[in-house]
């Protein structure tokens, strides 16, 4: 349990880091502590809510603390841009030609831009995670 929580940390601590450079990159130079738990999330829709960290997700790159309720079903989508995610809490669950994962707390994906995919939340626990893109966020139906 205790490497377990280790490794959510660790996860944690890369991805904030790792924004922290691209931060400074952009000439924006603050530090920002958020704490998930008291995040302000704003519905996203049906099943979905979401908290701007940095950056605004419906204008361009940004990082986000997103919820998926228990048993969220995104359908089959893409994303214009590359997205990246560091599970928190629950599990992500993740479904493409590949295959199906379970994204888990401590588990880092990347999905590239225009890649076709499925999403969810667990049927329990839903899923709450951290997650980067270097534009804006849309999600496009998928045929």
């Amino acid at each position: 349990m205790k490497k377990s929580l280790l490794g959510v940390a660790v996860a944690i601590m890369l991805v904030m880091a790792w924004s922290m450079g691209r931060l400074q990159g952009q000439g924006k130079g603050k530090v920002i502590f958020v704490a998930a738990d008291q995040a302000n999330y704003q519905s996203a829709g049906k099943g979905v809510s979401g908290a701007a960290i940095w950056g605004d997700p419906s204008k361009g790159a940004h990082g986000t603390f997103t919820k998926f309720d228990p048993g969220f079903d995104a359908g089959m989508h893409t994303h214009p841009n590359e997205e990246t995610l560091v599970v928190i809490k629950g599990a992500y669950l993740y479904k493409d030609d590949a295959g199906e994962k379970r994204v888990a707390a401590g588990d880092f994906l990347r999905v590239p831009a225009g890649h076709k995919h499925w999403s969810g939340g667990d049927k329990t626990e839903g899923a709450l995670f951290y997650e980067e893109s270097p534009g804006k966020f849309d999600t496009i139906a998928a045929k």
